[in-house]
């Protein structure tokens, strides 16, 4: 084998490995980028940009379905699974392309190809070539959809997100498992194109949702649309000749028999750190066989080895993967000063229709008796009726005594919109006074957010939490 000494190594090219490597090569040109698999962002291949491409299929076909609603009558829906698809990975792989393009352009010299893995602290075997002997070491691998064991027998039945952008036409029917994120957005978008679509969860959380009354308000608006069960009870599932034949108890109680041609597992990404050879290592791992390391500066304990992206588990949107990289990457270049980065005010949104949005503390994290709730529900919402999407809710949180913005939780017409102004205010530590004071237009759909906001200055009161006090 060669060896090969580098200032910096970092072990993934996906969002977070290619921040992390910019952020390094500031400090040292003596970086190398190693990727195992192919060039190309989660993100690009199999997250953000094919599922918006998909929805973005599914929002023409339901406006045209909404159409004589306001008068309108198109003649007739037709939608053409195969030309859906084939427009989805078109732009999918023009996305792509660009990354790889970035990649690539990255002189030769800087980049390896080959799996990598701990040889100890400070050695990497990357394939069967190169000891890379590295000062430094990012570890930026991304992570992998995961399901129950059981879900296996379903044999080419069972499909995962990546395995729907490879789809050449659409399925008649579908069952999805897990109303998070990626099942929400796919599953919806798949029922608005014409699929039968059966969403499943358990312990009754929807999306990222941690406040009840939004999440109650998710499932009565949404349910209206698809068959969905945040808290399903299947009794039994297995591989049938036409599909997967689905046993549950369904929401009115009975017991009830499908036949779905695919099952799509949308219940978690697992951090790839299997075969990492970790164990050779003497970093700090926790019980999960994740390493163990300070979100400020994404170092691992005390080490030379700094984390990023979705494989730590932390925060799994690409906004937070990208910052993530640049914090491990820069601290990596110039350790041992180590230094705290940037973390933006936290901010997750799920394209379903009514999107969710969700920005600060979440509700679960709240002290409810040092927390004021404003509340605006968009049913007579001026902008919203309007529009005909005049469904949802939002929760406004804000701190007793202060009138701190906290956070907020919604399900609300372009609510991508509403928590990127709310996120901004957060990150700006405005009180509910100051965000009243801000503009706001009319007739918008930001005027439900000045509703709720005049809700929760309305509950604030002027002496502190004892709590807070304390």
């Amino acid at each position: 084998m060669k060896t090969r000494k580098v200032d910096v190594a970092i072990i993934g090219a996906g969002s977070a490995g290619m921040n992390a490597f910019r952020a390094a090569r500031a400090h040292t040109d003596n970086v190398v980028l190693i990727e195992g698999t192919e060039y190309g962002t989660t993100c690009a291949r199999v997250g953000c940009m094919p599922s918006k491409l998909l929805i973005a299929a599914a929002e023409a076909a339901h406006a045209v379905s909404e159409a004589p609603h306001f008068g309108i009558n198109p003649n007739g829906l037709n939608i053409d699974g195969a030309a859906v698809m084939d427009r989805v990975k078109r732009e999918r792989d023009r996305f792509v392309g660009f990354v790889v393009d970035s990649v690539e352009n990255i002189p030769a010299e800087q980049r390896l190809r080959g799996h990598a893995r701990f040889v100890d602290n400070h050695r990497l075997q990357v394939g069967d070539q190169w000891i890379v002997d590295a000062r430094r070491i990012v570890i930026a691998t991304g992570s992998t959809p995961s399901y129950p064991k059981s879900f296996a027998e379903l044999g080419d039945r069972l499909v995962v997100n990546d395995d729907v952008f490879e789809w050449t036409t659409l399925p008649r029917s579908a069952a999805v498992f897990g109303p998070g994120v990626i099942g929400l957005e796919l599953g919806q978008a798949l029922s608005r194109l014409g699929v039968t679509t059966f969403i499943f969860g358990l312990g009754g959380r929807i999306g990222p949702l941690s406040d009840p009354v939004v999440i109650d308000s998710a499932r009565t608006t949404l349910s209206k649309e698809f068959y969905l069960d945040p808290g399903a009870r299947v009794t039994n599932m297995q591989r049938v000749d036409d599909g997967v034949q689905l046993e549950f108890t369904d929401l009115d109680g009975r017991e009830r028999t499908e036949i779905v041609e695919y099952v799509l597992a949308a219940t978690g990404r697992t951090p790839n750190v299997g075969g990492l050879g970790l164990e050779h290592t003497t970093l700090p791992l926790d019980s999960k066989g994740l390493p163990v390391f300070d979100p400020t500066t994404m170092q691992v304990g005390d080490s030379h080895v700094f984390i990023a992206g979705d494989v730590d588990g932390d925060r799994p949107l690409l906004h937070e993967a990208s910052d993530e990289g640049h914090i491990a990457g820069d601290n990596a270049g110039r350790y041992p000063s180590v230094r705290t980065g940037l973390r933006r005010s936290p901010l997750s949104i799920v394209f379903s229709d009514p999107q969710i949005a969700m920005v600060g503390q979440p509700y679960s994290e709240l002290s409810l008796e040092c927390v004021a709730i404003g509340t605006v529900s968009f049913e007579d919402q001026g902008r919203s009726r309007v529009m005909r999407q005049n469904r949802g809710l939002l929760r406004i949180y804000a701190e007793q005594g202060t009138g701190l913005f906290l956070g907020a939780e919604m399900i609300a017409p372009r609510a991508e919109h509403l928590g990127h102004l709310l996120a901004w205010a957060h990150q700006a530590k405005m009180t509910i006074d100051q965000m009243l004071e801000m503009p706001f237009y009319h007739p918008v759909v930001e005027e439900g957010l000045r509703t709720a906001l005049r809700d929760a200055r309305s509950k604030l009161r002027a002496q502190p939490c004892l709590a807070l006090a304390a």
